[in-house]
């Protein structure tokens, strides 16, 4: 996310690692079944197991499932500024929504049991107008500091249209 002139960033952020554990626990069984698969290939083949291949099977579909694991981390970008919310999604192509920070009307956080032993949840943004994209940050350490974050930024944007003599109350030129 780039930030435009006089922009001000509050947060800049990825899912955390805990909200795809789930994806690196069947990573992890599917390495232990890869490393299976290959000792039972080696009993068959050799006449007995070949350990080598064995701890090569597990260690590159390890390798294959944190580095699918953080692909799918860093391709999710969530941004918080002083003018609005972002979301970006993609790496070799990109699917960028935003929102402008005043037409948030409610925002809340929701966690379930599991997600709040692991302290990951997901914010939901109401918005203001059509609601044809669910603006939610998935899978975000804690969020509660999300929702005070947006609470603040909103908070500095109408202080300073308060003190903004062109934006703020009564008539813009005395």
């Amino acid at each position: 996310m780039q930030p435009e002139p006089g922009e001000q960033v509050f947060f800049i952020g990825h899912p955390s690692w805990r909200s795809i554990l789930g994806f690196y626990i069947l990573g992890f069984l599917a390495a232990v079944a890869a490393g299976a698969v290959a000792g039972v290939v080696t009993a068959v083949a050799v006449g007995h197991v070949e350990v080598g291949w064995v701890v090569l099977a597990v260690a590159a579909a390890m390798v294959l499932v944190l580095g699918l694991g953080a692909v799918r981390r860093i391709q999710t970008t969530y941004g918080i500024t002083n003018q609005r919310l972002t979301i970006e999604r993609g790496i070799l192509s990109r699917e960028i929504h935003q929102t402008r920070l005043d037409r948030v009307q409610n925002v809340n956080a929701r966690q379930s049991l599991l997600e709040r032993i692991l302290r990951v949840g997901t914010v939901d943004f109401d918005t203001a107008g059509s609601a044809e994209f669910d603006f939610s940050f998935r899978g975000v350490a804690s969020p509660e500091r999300i929702v005070r974050t947006v609470d603040r930024a909103i908070h500095e944007r109408a202080g300073a249209a308060a003190h903004d003599p062109l934006n703020g109350p009564g008539p813009p030129f005395s």
